[in-house]
């Protein structure tokens, strides 16, 4: 895997749009597994019909992905030339950015080829959320005026823990599609929490 370096500042800069009362994510959905990577239930909802509660405790997860260590923890990965045929994997992130995550059967392509390349001797879940950023103009003094530069599209996808409760515990690993640096997406690149995400999604 080839990867290139990110920028902390942008990353930061995009958890300070996932707070409750401000939030550029519109929509989660996941999938609960089995330890042979079955599907054993599934969701798939708007973030504004969560409570505050449960946008709180989702925040948190997505935020993992950002707050990691950069360029150690969470890294930018190029998309290989080979995962962005028809058919590939990079096709299918586009696609449910573009349908908002409101395509279930791609989510179920997704979920099930995730189990079968993800190894876990306990039960976990696939968590997937779409946002989109309304990118601030900034002034020469760097402040960031009203005005929107541009738009970011993007999907955090997570693998976590649960109980047998289905309650959701740590993240495992974790991407960001694409990637934001220099204030923009990197179409090239994806971020990745924990490179067992790029294992499984981009082996090139």
């Amino acid at each position: 895997m080839k990867f290139h370096d990110l920028n902390r500042d942008d990353l930061l800069e995009l958890t300070r749009r996932m707070t409750v009362k401000r939030s550029c994510i519109f929509r989660t959905a996941g999938a609960y597994m089995d330890e042979d990577g079955e599907i054993d239930g599934s969701f798939n909802t708007g973030f504004l019909k969560l409570s505050p509660e449960e946008k709180e405790s989702n925040l948190k997860l997505t935020k993992t992905v950002l707050f990691g260590k950069t360029n150690d923890e969470v890294k930018g990965l190029f998309i290989p030339s080979s995962c962005k045929g028809p058919g590939s994997i990079f096709m299918a992130l586009n696609a449910l950015k573009a349908c908002e995550l409101k395509n279930d059967a791609l989510l179920y392509d997704l979920y099930e080829m995730i189990g079968a390349n993800y190894h876990s001797s306990t039960p976990y879940s696939i968590r997937f959320y779409y946002g989109c950023y309304d990118i601030p103009r900034k002034g020469s003094d760097k402040a960031e005026q009203w005005e929107s530069e541009e738009t970011y599209s993007f999907i955090i996808g997570l693998i976590c823990d649960i109980d047998k409760n289905y309650e959701t515990g740590e993240v495992k690993t974790g991407f960001l599609f694409p990637a934001y640096l220099n204030r923009g997406a990197a179409v090239d690149l994806v971020a990745v929490y924990n490179e067992t995400i790029g294992e499984i999604l981009f082996k090139g």
